[in-house]
């Protein structure tokens, strides 16, 4: 699944290589998935988009808004998969969920493994849509502060009792990151993921929003993590600290063994030695 570094590298390598082409038309692939959310019906997207020209796409947390110029806006988001630009001469891939084709003969197709959106919104309407509307600021938005970070945690230790790892994963109250990069930044921040956010002093919680920003700023300038794929299919260079692949391995810090839990629904990586 994308989080917010793989969505910023994508919308970067879109604005090198497919800003300013010009579509020759598309559809809205060729494997049936009931998991894939379309706002629109293959014939009229092709219509909508045929001779239309990519503008400048941006990221927004787990989201990739690119303009369709004029007048349209394709949002692609909470994907896992591949979206990938495919040279021309290139061949289409076996299953697909979504393709752009553009005059030079070259294309773009979107393929997901588990579910996304693949919408295409008259221009200002997509920020309208659920997730979109009203999202907090990002680990990347000059708002996100170490006084909005804090002031965030205060308004929600009355609410519930939230943990690290709740505040991190859950609601998309930091909006772009998940489970896998919210392993890392736990590591860095020497918290478990129980840990009650109400009982974090000022110095935790300073290290911990350095940890976010920091940990963000790292796997977007090695290209995304590991184990998923740029627009030019090859995998990101940021190798976690904290996966499966860690597990009963010495812990990079202190050399205590790498535990798996399993919390909030998913697996928790971390060194019941460091991470309190």
């Amino acid at each position: 699944m994308f989080e917010i570094p793989e969505c910023v590298v994508l919308a970067n390598q879109m604005n090198d290589t497919l800003q300013g082409k010009t579509i020759t038309g598309g559809d809205l692939g060729n494997s049936p998935h009931k998991f894939v959310w379309y706002n629109r019906s293959s014939s009229e997207f092709e219509k909508l988009i045929n001779g239309k020209s990519i503008g400048r796409a941006s990221a927004k947390g787990r989201w990739l808004l690119i303009p369709v110029k004029p007048g349209y806006t394709l949002v692609l988001g909470e994907c896992g998969g591949k979206i990938l630009y495919h040279q021309p001469g290139s061949k289409f891939p076996k299953k697909y969920h979504m393709s752009i084709n553009f005059t030079d003969s070259s294309f773009l197709t979107v393929t997901t493994q588990m579910w996304g959106a693949m919408e295409l919104y008259e221009q200002g309407e997509e920020l309208n849509r659920d997730y979109i509307r009203d999202m907090r600021p990002t680990p990347l938005d000059k708002a996100f502060s170490f006084n909005y970070f804090s002031d965030l945690i205060d308004e929600l230790v009355p609410e519930k009792k939230r943990s690290a790892k709740s505040l991190l994963t859950q609601d998309q109250i930091i909006p772009g990151l998940g489970n896998a990069i919210a392993q890392d930044i736990l590591f860095r921040a020497k918290l478990h993921p129980r840990h009650p956010i109400a009982d974090l002093n000022s110095n935790q919680r300073e290290v911990l929003f350095e940890a976010v920003v920091a940990t963000v700023e790292e796997v977007i300038d090695q290209g995304g993590r590991h184990d998923e794929f740029d627009l030019y299919n090859q995998k990101g260079k940021y190798i976690r600290l904290m996966d499966k692949n860690a597990v009963k391995r010495p812990c990079p810090r202190c050399g205590g063994e790498v535990k798996k839990i399993q919390y909030l629904g998913g697996s928790c990586y971390l060194c019941p030695e460091c991470q309190e």
